[in-house]
């Protein structure tokens, strides 16, 4: 089998000898290890503190994307690297959404230590190397990573799709994703958890009726969010907004409003005369889109119906004119 490129043919043979190279070089360098370059860090953790000290990069975002990292995994690794005061967090002055980063004193002195460990390393392998020998890694490594980084660059994004209907694992992806994300959250747990699934199981035997509809997105293989709207339960011509969820990773992308466009799409073709939506206070960035779309808080007390005191939220639509 032959891949064909702008410039030359490569077999499949070479292209996998490369593979094991860099493989190789990937092993004997201890990015396979759980600790990486004598310290106590994960490997992500010990480039943050690289790229951070050099001043590659001083946003989260943009360390998330320079890691190929999601955003709640980089979150996740800051809080701590935080704590254990190595970095340090602070607001933008002209936004205050975005978080710049910076290496404390002790994270400086970490920089300093890893830096040590990586050139003792890199002198013990190329010691035994002639002048020529050494030209030729320094080019050779020098191509490759133009040539991976101008292969990124050409890559086409993978686009969010929006779909309709039911799709294999439905049920589970999107009672997996409330299931972690309101206990990691909001200390829900299995009464919610088991709410989720077994309303929605009921829902999904009533799915191809035509008043009823579920849209989820993804991204490849990645299950992103899902929504589903419910035209049946409540009677009296109104529809019901359920289980609208986001994964974490895909928060802030736009995915919860494309979502919502189908939704409301949806609800305004059948001509329901409203919606309502049942949620709790604290989801600011959810409230802010139910408002964005239309909805209106018309109700709010102390409940238990998901297993923990929250103040719940009735939120309505109603049919445009």
């Amino acid at each position: 089998m032959y891949y064909t490129t702008n410039i030359q043919n490569l077999t499949r043979t070479r292209i996998d000898h490369i593979r094991t190279l860099a493989r190789a070089i990937v092993r004997d360098l201890g990015f396979m290890d759980s600790k990486l370059a004598g310290t106590a860090l994960s490997p992500s953790a010990v480039h943050t503190v690289i790229e951070v000290g050099y001043g590659t990069v001083n946003t989260a975002s943009g360390l998330a994307q320079m890691l190929h990292l999601e955003k709640s995994s980089v979150s996740r690794m800051l809080k701590k690297l935080q704590a254990d005061g190595l970095i340090e967090l602070s607001s933008d002055d002209e936004d205050r959404r975005v978080q710049r980063l910076a290496l404390s004193a002790a994270g400086q002195q970490m920089l300093t230590e890893v830096e040590a460990f990586g050139r003792n390393l890199m002198a013990r392998a190329l010691d035994s190397q002639t002048e020529t020998g050494l030209r030729k890694i320094d080019e050779g490594l020098t191509i490759f990573s133009a040539a991976l980084k101008a292969g990124m660059d050409q890559a086409e994004p993978v686009q969010t799709v929006v779909s309709s209907g039911y799709r294999p694992g439905l049920i589970a992806k999107v009672t997996g994703l409330h299931a972690a994300y309101y206990s990691e959250n909001y200390g829900f747990g299995a009464i919610f958890e088991r709410k989720v699934a077994t309303e929605m199981s009921e829902f999904a035997g009533r799915l191809d009726h035509d008043r009823n509809a579920a849209f989820t997105a993804v991204r490849g293989q990645q299950f992103l969010g899902s929504v589903s709207i419910d035209g049946e339960d409540l009677g009296g011509g109104a529809a019901h907004l359920r289980w609208f969820i986001v994964d974490p990773s895909a928060q802030g992308l736009g995915v919860g409003g494309q979502l919502l466009d189908r939704a409301i799409a949806f609800v305004d073709d059948k001509g329901f005369t409203e919606t309502r939506l049942w949620t709790f206070k604290g989801l600011d960035a959810a409230r802010h889109l139910y408002e964005r779309y239309g909805f209106e808080l018309i109700e709010e007390r102390s409940g238990w119906q998901w297993g923990t005191e929250v103040s719940e939220q009735t939120f309505v639509r109603k049919l445009p004119h």
